[in-house]
């Protein structure tokens, strides 16, 4: 198998639990193609949006949006959210530099990462929701803007990744440091083109607002982790992904309001 095809077997086994197995020669190859997460992004968001249609054709809002989320964390597995846990300790850990990387490192849950994870699940559960009521003001079928919305939402959250992974320093030796050094600009902006190109075709500006939402939360993110840790490891880069879903959400939510309420006439035609 070539290093490509390698790259992008290791990149569903790497950001998903699909079972095709990662090796170290698959993850050395992957870093060097680190852009390959965002395709993996699209391929992965379309899993989850045509799972969605199904469930919001089907069932009840409520029922749909909670089988949802349990489809994300079942395709996607819980290492992120595990992220934003010990990222959730870190940021919360009182004292000094020393301290709160030892709590972001810590193996055990503390408090601050209950917190930071119960509200992240019910922010996501409470933006499904809520695009899921205005989507049926929105469109006729309020099931394909729920489906596109979580496929720019999945694109989103592995672009944001990768943003705090090209512009963060690592604090410590490890994965996430070898995902931050082999992100380089160009690898970047190739990954940035093909989330933007996706995100466009999949729901035009809409889409687009989406998306860039993602970016500025991934540096809003990397800016908290300066702050904290002087730098970013690999449960920052989690905690892209984590946050990242749920604003685009929010955002595409938004502006569908917007629209919904007349304000976005211009936005909806250049859709």
């Amino acid at each position: 198998m070539n290093g490509f095809l390698l790259a992008l077997k290791t990149s569903f086994g790497f950001l998903s639990t699909i079972p095709v197995g990662i090796t170290m020669e698959g993850l050395d190859e992957l870093v060097k193609r680190s852009y390959l997460q965002t395709f993996a992004g699209v391929v992965l968001g379309l899993m989850i949006g045509a799972f969605a249609f199904i469930t919001e054709t089907a069932l009840p809002d409520q029922i749909s949006a909670v089988l949802i989320m349990v489809f994300i964390y079942y395709l996607t597995g819980l290492n992120h959210l595990d992220g934003l846990g010990d990222f959730g300790d870190g940021a919360t850990a009182h004292g000094s530099l020393e301290k709160k990387i030892k709590a972001l490192k810590d193996v055990s849950l503390g408090i601050g990462g209950v917190g930071y994870t119960a509200l992240a699940l019910l922010a996501l559960y409470a933006s499904i929701s809520a695009l899921q009521a205005e989507a049926m003001f929105f469109s006729d079928n309020a099931a394909f803007v729920l489906a596109v919305s979580m496929l720019i939402a999945e694109i989103g959250a592995k672009q944001a990744m990768l943003t705090v992974a090209a512009f963060g320093k690592p604090i410590h030796e490890g994965l996430g440091s070898m995902i931050i050094n082999s992100t380089t600009f160009p690898r970047y902006v190739v990954s940035f083109i093909l989330g933007a190109v996706a995100s466009i075709l999949a729901f035009g500006s809409v889409g687009v607002i989406g998306y860039v939402a993602a970016i500025i939360t991934a540096f809003v993110i990397l800016n908290i982790s300066n702050r904290h840790f002087k730098g970013i490891n690999g449960d920052c880069i989690g905690t892209a992904n984590e946050i990242a879903r749920i604003i685009v959400l929010i955002v595409i939510t938004l502006t569908i309001t917007s629209i919904n309420n007349g304000y976005g006439g211009l936005l909806w035609t250049l859709s």
